[in-house]
């Protein structure tokens, strides 16, 4: 019976070929605009560590008080004071501070001038903490950061881009003077956002060329690339001064595994705050955060508000295409009533009246759906003038969207030609037959 239903749907279709592809194009407008905006909220807004987002927190501490932070809410990094009494508890099953560096790298060419290198300075749990897949090698050790080895880890974009993608451990870079041993070069990684440096930057960045020892670039006094904030007293005016001061620019990240790791964790950081008020260096009481993934990149505010009020506003331009369309189909369906009054009375079924009219319904939203997916990879090119350019290069049209277009676009019709439906076979059969 499908298929019979089918074959009259389409041969209805093609009996008012003006109307049923008005019906198309508003359909297949309506889901593609609506497709093109949630391609980006997807990308921006999505788990970008779904596997561990719940074990992996960020422990915020206010060094600020008050007066100074920001509407009761502490600073999203911490001081060297803070960062480094947290890594010295080691209270955590693994732990990482992380600031973001910028060094010149010497290319192996002799007649090549120097290129400019971003990265980050991380411990050693970074790479287990955030499961880095790697091509050759691996991370270092707990050991190599007490000894200050001059270690480093190159993405894999980077190291195509230094030596042609070779295997590398083993082999020596020099970055802004200094030599490194390469200890791993790693798969293309860079999850989308960024979490683990949110705090500054948009998330949405390439990926960074490499990844060196935290204390290395602190013993070589190498300044953050990232964000520095500071309050109150800026009269620093060496390196160790400014350790010294309120400014927070180290990003910290613990691994607990058990909410009973965590609660431990929250009196851990509570206790710290109450010390550092007791010694005098806080004049507040405790003020302290521990969000996990997904609720610190929403404390970020990482999601970009255009993504959220395109996304709303091409929803209600396909919600308007979708009212239309009933319009349509109860005038294209009311004018058969003589037609669906013969079937009535030669012994069909409302139940078979709606199957018919659903089905032929479904054919349309199928058609706009076809006609939705040309829209729609004509339309990413455009995405550029509504994002910025490294959210809109995030949008683009995969496997997983070309099925979510189409069954949005035949699902969002048939539910479109209920009322429709449910009015074609309401018809009653004796007064179409005594009127023709």
């Amino acid at each position: 019976m499908f298929t019979y239903y089918l074959q009259l749907g389409l041969r209805s279709l093609k009996r008012n070929p003006m109307l049923t592809a008005l019906m198309v194009m508003a359909i297949g407008f309506g889901v593609s605009a609506s497709m093109i905006t949630y391609s980006v909220f997807r990308a921006v807004s999505g788990n970008p560590i779904p596997e561990k987002s719940s074990q992996l927190f960020v422990p915020q501490i206010d060094a600020w008080g008050p007066q100074q932070n920001d509407k009761g809410e502490p600073s999203g990094a911490l001081t060297y004071t803070d960062a480094m009494a947290l890594m010295r508890a080691h209270k955590a099953t693994r732990q990482t501070l992380i600031y973001r560096v910028m060094l010149s790298a010497l290319p192996l060419r002799a007649n090549s001038v120097p290129t400019s290198a971003e990265g980050y300075a991380v411990t050693g749990d970074f790479f287990p903490m955030f499961n880095v897949p790697f091509l050759y090698g691996s991370g270092w050790n707990s050991g190599d950061d007490e000894n200050r080895a001059a270690d480093v880890v190159l993405s894999q974009e980077f190291n195509q881009r230094m030596f042609g993608g070779a295997n590398t451990v083993g082999r020596e870079i020099t970055l802004s003077g200094h030599d490194y041993r390469i200890v791993g070069v790693m798969k293309h990684w860079n999850p989308t956002p960024r979490f683990y440096s949110v705090w500054g930057e948009s998330g949405f960045n390439d990926p960074p060329d490499f990844y060196v020892l935290l204390n290395r670039m602190l013993d070589l006094k190498v300044d953050t690339w990232g964000r520095n904030s500071c309050r109150g007293n800026l009269a620093f005016t060496s390196f160790d001064q400014w350790l010294q001061s309120n400014c927070v620019w180290l990003m910290p990240w613990v691994e607990l595994d058990t909410s009973s790791e965590v609660a431990r964790y929250r009196r851990f950081l509570e206790g710290y705050a109450a010390d550092q008020q007791r010694a005098g260096r806080f004049a507040w009481s405790p003020n302290i955060r521990l969000p996990d993934v997904m609720k610190w990149l929403e404390v970020e505010h990482v999601v970009p508000p255009e993504s959220r009020i395109s996304l709303a506003v091409a929803t209600a331009f396909f919600v308007i295409c979708l009212v239309n369309t009933i319009g349509l189909l109860l005038a294209k369906f009311m004018r058969r009533a003589s037609e669906i009054g013969v079937r009535r009375a030669l012994g069909a079924t409302r139940h078979e009246i709606y199957a018919q009219y659903l089905v032929e319904a479904a054919s349309v939203g199928l058609a706009g759906g076809l006609v939705g997916l040309l829209l729609t990879a004509i339309g990413m090119s455009g995405v550029g003038l509504l994002f910025a350019p490294e959210i809109a290069k995030l949008a683009h049209l995969d496997m997983s969207l070309v099925g979510l277009t189409l069954v949005v676009a035949t699902l969002a019709t048939v539910a479109a030609a209920f009322y429709p439906a449910w009015r074609a076979a309401q018809v009653q059969p004796a007064w179409q037959l005594k009127s023709n």
